[in-house]
């Protein structure tokens, strides 16, 4: 079944009113449990409180009639992975509270994501809503990018480099070359210099590079599970897209938004940009810093 641009404009309008839901429901509570779960390697993936879990029923609630109507699957984060998402055309794809960290320490880089995906892990829609700042960003395939529902153009016209990541960037043993890295990135950019945010969330973190260019956010590859799950990308990459902007693994590759083997992303990286020339460079960066010593 190949979705209809009214199909594709009718399910992004229920995705955009779960995410507003959720989000005006998140920003008015705080939670009452806090508990750590299997994850990924770092704090902020081990992370839930029953805000999450709420959230979740309230979206899951909303996108119900969907299902059925649609011949939909679902993964959703705090929910175990069934694999009917490898046997359906199309997927819904939640995360009800990313950046779950960061809102307990009552501080701004959280989000709710909601994103449509095809079975070849293409994203056909996104419904971000950032519960801080009451910001709606959607996007569908062919229907443009928009922000508090006026479409929305992100430009690139900034002096300094900004580059937005994770509070782990900083213990990663590539660190202090990659940050000289940048610097030279900036400097052949005419670029003043480089700005390194590791406070937010996935796809608080994605929202920001589009809002913020010149500007990144990305993820290295690792051996280990974790790296984000499908559900911290996929919306904000159907945004990237209709944005005329980068969002690929970090070899330059589409996002394996459908992986069958796990739900994590560390096998190939993430990398966000505001135009293929700056993801370029990084690209070649992490090619560079990659290369055994001889």
């Amino acid at each position: 079944m190949t979705l209809a641009p009214a199909d594709t404009q009718a399910l992004l309008a229920v995705a955009v009113s779960a995410a507003r839901e959720a989000g005006r429901f998140i920003a008015r509570t705080r939670p009452t449990t806090i508990a750590s779960k299997a994850g990924g390697q770092t704090l902020a993936s081990q992370v839930v409180t029953d805000i999450d879990e709420r959230s979740q029923a309230l979206i899951l609630d909303a996108l119900a009639p969907t299902l059925e109507a649609f011949d939909l699957a679902v993964l959703t984060e705090e929910r175990e992975d069934d694999g009917t998402r490898q046997h359906r055309d199309y997927f819904w794809c939640i995360d009800p509270l990313d950046g779950t960290l960061p809102f307990v320490e009552g501080r701004a880089g959280y989000a709710v994501s909601i994103a449509l995906v095809s079975r070849d892990g293409t994203p056909q829609l996104g419904a971000v809503h950032d519960p801080a700042q009451d910001t709606l960003y959607q996007a569908g395939v062919g229907l443009g990018l928009f922000r508090d529902e006026h479409p929305w153009a992100p430009t690139s016209r900034g002096t300094t480099l900004r580059i937005f990541a994770d509070r782990s960037l900083s213990g990663s043993a590539s660190y202090r070359d990659l940050v000289a890295g940048l610097e030279r990135i900036a400097e052949e950019l005419g670029l003043d210099a480089v700005d390194i945010q590791a406070t937010g969330a996935a796809v608080s973190n994605a929202c920001r590079v589009l809002a913020s260019g010149p500007a990144s956010y990305f993820k290295l590859p690792t051996p280990r599970p974790g790296g984000g799950s499908l559900w911290d990308f996929a919306a904000t990459a159907c945004m990237f897209r209709e944005a005329g902007a980068v969002a690929t693994d970090i070899h330059g590759q589409p996002l394996d938004l459908n992986r069958v083997d796990s739900t994590f992303m560390n096998h190939r990286g993430i990398l966000f940009a505001t135009d293929e020339v700056l993801a370029a460079k990084i690209r070649a960066l992490f090619i560079a810093l990659a290369r055994p010593e001889r």
